[in-house]
């Protein structure tokens, strides 16, 4: 059975706990402090995530966020000062839009960092940047007008150009293969219909070289990994989960070292879930954590303490978000609180914002203030 350690305060408060006699336990303590200072957007944006990403090229971690999902908005760009500060902004686009994600990659090939808006109910939209941070529609991403949940960027056919991968909610998911100038070929279908898709994430799950699909679905529908068939169909699926995980993210990294990705779920049908690979593309080991009756709709993997391990950032609506610390195992953790009883996180970054040498969390909140809070050392 994993071993918990719950801590709950509105500054996260990391301890040394000893979980499992024999087991490592987790040394180093770290706190997570909300930036009153910092303000991405007001308290009545509908934010569903947020991208740290130096769009400007200072060589500094600027912000991305999502804004609108159903109720049209301004997505906003946030530009740092290279001192974890956020005194300039300005939209994405002078539209509103419907929309969840917006990832950021190179599309164009000229080094800096370009946008697709995941929108629903209305056409994506691809944006490229001018190299100084400033933004410029040059088309759709395909015709279709969906309920779109999600873009994911990903060279899935090998020619070194970023392809787009769009999941949908109730509809077919697409892929659409990069032409490596930010423009995109037609919709290719994969999975199936029955697919209800919050998120997807790539990773060679099975080792063959070739990046595989792994689904997060909800509206009763199960969870699917799709392995790359080199045509691009994703014709072989595997199941994972329990089939009423109702799941909004999934993340892939290896959590108890032994070499192998696992998978990790944030679910609002039951608690959160952690998958253990074998390598070959079996999942059936596996433990539950978190709430049973919570509602989380991200997560994010990332060591926060630098102990060697991958620790577990999740995003929760009704209740504090929360990290759970890596013992090494996998298995053990210590649980840490941060952030407000009433925010609605919708969406997870990661990344150092004040040049420290440690990842900070940024949370996009919908009804409610975004925020970063800032990883620091607990002062004993």
């Amino acid at each position: 059975m994993p071993s918990i350690v719950k801590l709950s305060q509105r500054v996260a408060l990391v301890y040394f706990v000893s979980v499992m006699a024999g087991i490592p336990t987790v040394a180093q303590t770290r706190t997570f402090t909300e930036a009153p200072q910092i303000l991405l957007g007001l308290r009545t944006d509908r934010s569903a995530s947020l991208v740290f990403a130096d769009v400007d090229g200072d060589t500094d971690l600027d912000v991305l966020v999502a804004s609108g999902r159903h109720w049209p908005a301004q997505n906003e760009v946030f530009i740092n000062n290279g001192k974890g500060r956020f005194m300039e902004s300005y939209p994405l686009a002078i539209e509103s839009r419907t929309t969840y994600t917006v990832p950021m990659a190179d599309l164009d090939g000229d080094g800096d960092l370009d946008a697709i808006e995941a929108n629903d109910l209305t056409q994506n939209r691809v944006y490229l940047n001018d190299g100084k941070g400033r933004f410029y529609e040059i088309e759709a991403l395909g015709p279709e007008v969906e309920s779109t949940r999600s873009v994911t960027i990903a060279d899935l056919n090998g020619d070194g150009k970023p392809d787009a991968l769009v999941t949908n909610r109730g509809m077919e998911n697409g892929i659409y293969l990069g032409n490596g100038d930010g423009t995109f070929a037609a919709k290719i279908p994969f999975g199936s219909s029955d697919d209800s898709t919050i998120s997807v994430a790539v990773e060679d799950i099975n080792r063959d070289g070739k990046p595989d699909l792994i689904l997060a679905n909800r509206d009763g529908g199960a969870n699917f990994i799709y392995l790359n068939d080199d045509q691009l169909s994703f014709s072989t699926s595997i199941p994972y989960g329990t089939g009423m995980d109702e799941t909004r993210s999934v993340v892939v990294g290896d959590m108890n070292a032994d070499g192998h990705l696992d998978l990790v779920t944030a679910n609002i049908g039951e608690a959160n879930g952690i998958y253990f690979g074998d390598g070959k593309g079996d999942f059936s080991q596996a433990i539950k954590f978190g709430a049973k009756d919570g509602e989380s709709y991200d997560a994010f993997l990332v060591d926060l303490d630098k102990d060697g391990d991958l620790d577990i950032i999740i995003g929760n609506v009704g209740s504090q978000n929360a990290v759970f610390f890596n013992d090494g195992t996998g298995r053990n953790f210590v649980e840490a609180r941060f952030g407000g009883p009433d925010d609605y996180t919708y969406g997870i970054a990661v990344g150092d914002v004040n040049g420290d040498g440690f990842p900070d969390i940024g949370v996009a909140n919908s009804d409610g203030l975004n925020g970063i809070h800032i990883n620091q050392p607990v002062r004993r």
